[in-house]
C-alpha cells in the first residue's frame, strides 16, 4: 500500500468508511522534519539571517504506532505558522528539549522523542485509523484538526484544558505534526472539516483563527463586546486578519495597524474604516535598542482618537511583543484589556507600570485555545461568518521557502502548503455555499 492507494481513494466519490478501515496503512511516508544534530548550525547568527530553507527537510519517516485515543490522518493540506518558523531556526530554544520531556512521560509517549522533528500544527484530511477509545470519528471522516494537546489525568485542566500541566502544541512540543502526508492526533484535536472550502483553505484558519478567538472573544480572553474598541496589531497577517474578521462579526470597532497601503487595502476590503500604516505615519515607539519614545505613545494614541471620534482603546490584540507592548500599555482606556498571545519582534517587554496600575488596566496572558473554543472557532467558519485569509500555496517539496517567507514577512495572511493533495482547489463538497462566499474567500488571493 502506497500513498498514492490512500489518495485514490479520497478522491473517490464511492469511498465508504469500510473502504477506508480495510485500506492498508503504508510503512513510511513522506514528512518536513528539523534534526536533532543541526540545532547549532545557526549558532552566532542573528535571528533575521538564520533561515528555515537550510533547516528544513523532507524525508521519508516511519508511520508512527497508534496509540488509544489518538487518531491517523491522511494530511492534504497544511500551514506554516510562526512556531513552525520557530522550530526551524531553533528559537528561543530548540524544540528537541520539548520532546525528550515528553517521552519521559511514558512508554507511548517515547514515540515522540526521536532524533528528527516531524513539525506543523495546522491540517486538513481524512481519518484513515482511530485507536482504542475512539467512538467519535470514523475511517473516512473529513476533519480539521486544532493543535492542543493535553492529558486530563490532572484536576487542573478540567474548567479549562489549556491549564492542563500536560498541555503541549501538537507539531511544535510533540511529534508527527502535520506538514506530512500522514499525522498522528489526539481524537479530541479532530472538527469537521468546513464543507464549502478546499483543502488548503480549511488548513489555514485552524491554529491562528482558534488563538484570535479565545484572545479576543472567549471570556478566558478579552471577552470583546459589541462597540468596543479594539486595536489590531498587524491586521492583514495570519493572527491579525481574524482578529479583524471577530471585531467586525462581533460588533467592534477594530482599529487596524498595518505597515503598508497594500495591507491597508486588505483591511478595507474586510470592512475596516479606522486603519493607520504606522510606516506611512512614522511610528517610532523605540529611540534606540533601550530607550522607549513616550512621546511616540502620545502620538499614537491622539491618532487612535481622532479614528474613534475620542475614544480610547478598549482591547488591545498584542502579538509583536517588545517593539509595540508600551505603546500598547498607554493607549489603553482606564479599565481596558491587553491580551498577548505572542512576542514576534522579542519577548523581553517594557512598559511603564503606572499607566497600568493607575488606570486599572489589565494584560491578559493567552495561549491558542481549549477544544470548545476551537470547535466554536471552526464553526463560524463552517457558517460562512468568518473566512480563511489564505494568500499563497506552495508544495511540500518547497515548504522551507514557505517558512522563509513567513520569517521575513514576505507574506499576507496565512501560507498553504499541499501535502497529499495533488493540485490546489480540491475537496469542496457544497459549492453553492461556496458561491456565496467566493470574494471573501479569495479576499487574499487577489492581493
Amino acid at each position: 500500500m502506497t500513498v498514492k492507494d490512500i489518495l485514490a481513494a479520497i478522491q473517490s466519490p464511492d469511498s465508504t468508511s469500510e473502504d477506508f478501515a480495510a485500506l492498508p496503512l503504508p510503512e513510511s511516508y513522506r514528512a518536513i522534519t528539523v534534526h536533532k544534530d543541526e540545532t547549532e548550525m545557526f549558532a552566532g547568527l542573528a535571528t533575521r539571517d538564520k533561515d528555515p530553507r537550510k533547516s528544513i527537510h523532507l524525508d521519508e519517516v516511519p508511520l508512527p504506532e497508534l496509540g488509544p485515543g489518538e487518531a491517523l490522518v491522511a494530511v492534504m493540506a497544511s500551514s506554516v505558522n510562526y512556531n513552525s518558523v520557530w522550530t526551524s531556526i531553533f528559537e528561543p530554544l530548540s524544540t528537541f528539549g520539548f520532546l525528550e520531556r515528553y517521552g519521559r512521560t511514558s512508554e507511548l509517549a517515547k514515540r515522540h522523542d526521536l532524533p528528527y522533528h516531524i513539525i506543523g500544527s495546522d491540517l486538513a484530511g481524512v481519518v484513515l485509523r482511530t485507536g482504542p477509545g475512539v467512538n467519535a470519528w470514523r475511517p473516512g471522516d473529513e476533519v480539521v484538526a486544532h493543535c492542543l494537546s493535553v492529558e486530563l489525568e490532572s484536576s487542573d485542566g478540567h474548567n479549562d484544558t489549556m491549564l492542563d500541566p500536560e498541555q503541549r502544541i501538537w507539531g511544535f512540543e510533540t511529534n508527527f505534526g502535520g506538514l506530512a502526508e500522514i499525522a498522528l492526533v489526539k481524537s479530541n484535536q479532530l472538527m469537521p472539516k468546513p464543507d464549502h472550502l478546499s483543502w488548503e483553505e480549511a488548513a489555514a484558519p485552524g491554529l491562528v483563527n482558534s488563538t484570535a478567538y479565545r484572545q479576543l472573544v472567549s471570556r478566558n480572553g478579552a471577552g470583546m463586546k459589541q462597540g468596543d474598541n479594539v486595536l489590531v496589531w498587524g491586521a492583514s497577517g495570519g493572527l491579525g486578519s481574524y482578529a479583524t474578521q471577530f471585531a467586525l462579526a462581533g460588533g467592534a470597532n477594530p482599529i487596524c495597524v498595518v505597515s503598508s497601503e497594500q495591507k491597508a487595502d486588505i483591511c478595507r476590503s474586510m470592512g475596516a474604516e479606522a486603519i493607520i500604516d504606522r510606516n506611512a505615519e512614522g511610528y517610532k515607539f523605540w529611540k534606540d535598542e533601550n530607550t522607549q519614545d513616550p512621546k511616540e505613545w502620545k502620538r499614537f494614541g491622539k491618532r487612535i482618537r481622532e479614528l474613534t471620534g475620542g475614544e480610547d482603546i478598549d482591547i488591545v490584540f498584542e502579538h509583536p511583543g517588545r517593539e509595540t507592548f508600551g505603546a500598547s500599555v498607554f493607549v489603553t482606556r482606564k479599565g481596558g484589556t491587553i491580551t498577548t498571545c505572542a512576542s514576534t519582534s522579542g519577548y523581553m517587554h517594557e512598559y511603564d507600570n503606572r499607566y497600568l496600575w493607575m488606570s486599572l488596566k489589565r494584560i491578559i496572558g493567552s495561549h491558542f485555545a481549549n477544544y470548545r473554543e476551537a470547535w466554536e472557532a471552526n464553526r463560524l467558519i463552517a457558517k460562512g461568518k468568518i473566512h480563511p485569509t489564505l494568500s499563497k500555496v506552495y508544495s511540500l517539496d518547497d515548504t522551507g521557502q514557505a517558512a522563509y517567507d513567513v520569517h521575513r514577512n514576505l507574506h499576507q495572511g496565512k501560507v498553504g502548503v499541499l501535502c497529499m493533495a495533488p493540485e490546489e482547489g480540491l475537496g469542496v463538497r457544497d459549492h453553492a455555499k461556496r458561491a456565496q462566499h467566493i470574494d471573501a474567500i479569495n479576499r487574499f488571493r487577489n492581493v
